[in-house]
């Protein structure tokens, strides 16, 4: 079973990573997994640099603007909403815990066409809103904002803030806040992880040079010759800068990934007290 995995998802990440460093003729003519050549890669990096002047860089501009907008929002509705469910008592609770387990259950995709709908009732489309409002909505952070709370945050403790004086609010703010902070990390890691690699929704609401990195990789992919004969003769781009730019699209995730693994842990496995 391991090897099936390691087949399955390692070996294309490993020849990903040696096409960008091939030319085209390398890379039809050499193995599958002969290395590449520095002078290749640096010539490829060239190519993705001046790729219609540059707007690789704006595709990710646009991706770390929408994933980090839509984030703040999140945290702000998410964490409070978790908390609520887990530790409130008010009328119509189990409904909106019901709901959002339900909700959670939906593909994403089943959601693309009402929400363009929306927006376009709105005159979103086109505009940075169409991205960060949909990418605002994450239902799977309220349910584990909500498990957290549930089993980690002691209500005693929270009790004895009350009897101190301590509003509800305050609470919140000065007791529950930092003893979460592992699971709004988790929350902010997948909600960014989430929007960044997010390319339906964002294909159809932020076209053209509004688009994300992940819409950009399509436009790119229509103008390799191998996929799109009719590109000949216009602005093209040669599948190993196009490898390339797929690694240039996951670095910065795979980057937060590596520094922050430890505090992923964390908040899987934190608690606020020990028994």
């Amino acid at each position: 079973m391991t090897v099936f995995f390691v087949l399955f998802f390692v070996v294309p990440m490993v020849w990903l990573l040696i096409a960008s460093g091939k030319s085209p003729y390398d890379l039809i003519t050499t193995g599958p997994f002969a290395p590449g050549t520095l002078g290749d890669l640096a010539a490829n990096w060239n190519a993705l640099v001046h790729f219609q002047d540059g707007i690789i860089f704006r595709w990710l501009g646009n991706s770390a603007y929408y994933s980090l907008s839509a984030l703040v929002i999140t945290l702000v509705t998410t964490i409070p909403a978790g908390y609520a469910l887990a530790l409130g008592d008010f009328r119509g609770r189990k409904v909106l815990l019901t709901t959002t387990l339900v909700v959670m259950l939906i593909p994403n995709t089943a959601l693309v066409l009402p929400v363009f709908l929306e927006l376009s009732a709105v005159s979103l489309i086109g505009t940075p809103l169409a991205a960060i409002l949909p990418f605002s909505f994450f239902p799977f952070g309220v349910y584990l904002t909500y498990i957290y709370f549930s089993t980690s945050v002691p209500r005693d403790l929270l009790d004895a803030a009350r009897i101190d004086g301590c509003g509800e609010v305050a609470v919140f703010r000065r007791i529950a806040m930092p003893l979460a902070l592992p699971v709004i990390a988790l929350v902010g890691f997948f909600s960014f992880v989430a929007n960044w690699n997010n390319f339906f929704l964002p294909f159809l609401t932020v076209p053209g040079p509004a688009a994300p990195i992940q819409v950009g990789l399509t436009e790119m992919l229509s103008n390799v010759p191998a996929f799109n004969p009719t590109s000949v003769g216009v602005t093209t781009i040669e599948l190993p800068t196009l490898a390339l730019a797929t690694l240039v699209s996951v670095t910065p995730v795979l980057v937060i990934f590596l520094f922050s693994q430890r505090f992923l842990v964390a908040g899987l496995t934190a608690g606020g007290t020990k028994e």
